[in-house]
């Protein structure tokens, strides 16, 4: 049995997760990240999966268990190292995915800075997916293909992986609700979180105005026709078609190219969002950096979108582009695109730009 460091937010994944390693024997320690950005007040904030008010429904968790249970303040470095760049992306047109970002940035490698502190051999979190090990370490997809999070993942490196456990992978959401009431965890009935951790209310554009705005600018057709006015680019992301209010029309229109440096969104059919190749910069490999790009992959753009096969054609660098087989639907600059062979995460990149052929 093991010392395991276990990441709990308050919420019924993580709160399993915790009970599982305990039930098997190991020596559990709960963890939780106060990550509510300094910045911004506390309303809402016990729908947040890492806000303060979450604290104590992980540490009764803990308690239960009879497990240690510490918090650790990462308010300012999560604000410069997550939102801050996030903000700044949906100024630049871009959809950024935090989820990505944190666990690249904070969450595993504090996580693993402090397993090393207190002797612990492994970390664990409530994400749905799965760690395996053959010739090398690999990251799959979850039994519950509805609640996969191998994409916000990805960027896991070797030396990371080995180290990292993840319980609910082989489960059902269903199992984990059912278990969490046999366990008699005080959060058995707690509602997922649906929203980005530090936008509980979903009003994204608020978040991004703390930190700036592009204002109000023209909403135009690919012919360059004005046909409405939008309040900051920040509103918007590629293939939106609620809250333009263009009003009349020939059709529905959705957001089909953002354009920061003149302040415009651009709409079109819905087929105008179908693209057929996008450039992926800032590529890495779960096999490390050495490893080569297989010529074909199933690629996910979002991180609930369904992987499509494409045809990866190495460039410049960490940069390559991604050739759909078919139009794949409104890929957004800012978010990942990330690369399956099956069920197993190859590794992944960011969206830059669609490519034009």
């Amino acid at each position: 049995m093991a010392r395991v460091l276990v990441a709990m937010s308050g919420g019924v994944d993580s709160s399993v997760a915790a009970a599982l390693l305990a039930r098997e024997g190991h020596e559990v320690i709960g963890v939780t990240f106060n990550q509510w950005p300094a910045s911004q007040t506390l309303r809402n904030a016990r729908s947040g999966c890492c806000a303060p008010r979450t604290i104590d429904d992980a540490r009764h968790v803990c308690q239960i268990l009879g497990a240690p249970h510490y918090v650790l303040n990462f308010r300012a470095e999560f604000e410069a190292a997550v939102i801050d760049p996030w903000s700044r992306g949906y100024l630049r047109g871009e959809t950024p995915n935090p989820c990505v970002t944190c666990n690249d940035r904070v969450r595993f490698p504090e996580l693993i800075r402090k397993a090393d502190e207190l002797g612990a051999e492994f970390v664990a979190t409530g994400h749905y997916a799965r760690v395996a090990n053959g010739a090398s370490w690999r990251l799959l997809r979850a039994r519950d293909s509805g609640k996969d999070q191998s994409y916000v993942l990805h960027m896991l490196q070797q030396d990371q992986l080995r180290r990292v456990r993840l319980p609910l992978g082989d489960r059902l959401k269903s199992d984990v609700r059912r278990m969490a009431a046999e366990f008699e965890l005080p959060v058995a009935a707690k509602p997922d979180s649906q929203e980005i951790c530090f936008v509980p209310d979903g009003d994204y554009a608020a978040v991004v105005r703390r930190r700036g705005t592009s204002g109000e600018g023209p909403i135009v057709e690919p012919d360059g026709r004005v046909v409405g006015r939008h309040d900051g680019i920040e509103t918007a992301t590629i293939g939106q078609r609620r809250g333009l209010d263009l009003g009349g029309g020939s059709g529905r229109r959705y957001v089909t190219s953002i354009d920061a440096e003149r302040n415009t969104l651009v709409v079109g059919s819905r087929e105008a969002a179908l693209v057929k190749s996008v450039s992926v910069r800032d590529v890495r490999w779960l096999n490390g950096p050495a490893a080569s790009p297989p010529a074909h992959a199933e690629v996910q753009v979002r991180s609930h979108s369904p992987a499509a096969r494409a045809r990866l054609e190495p460039k410049s660098g960490s940069t390559l582009s991604v050739v759909f087989d078919e139009p794949a639907w409104a890929p957004a600059p800012g978010q990942a695109a990330v690369f399956y062979r099956g069920d197993e995460v190859l590794g992944g990149g960011v969206i830059d730009r669609p490519e034009v052929s």
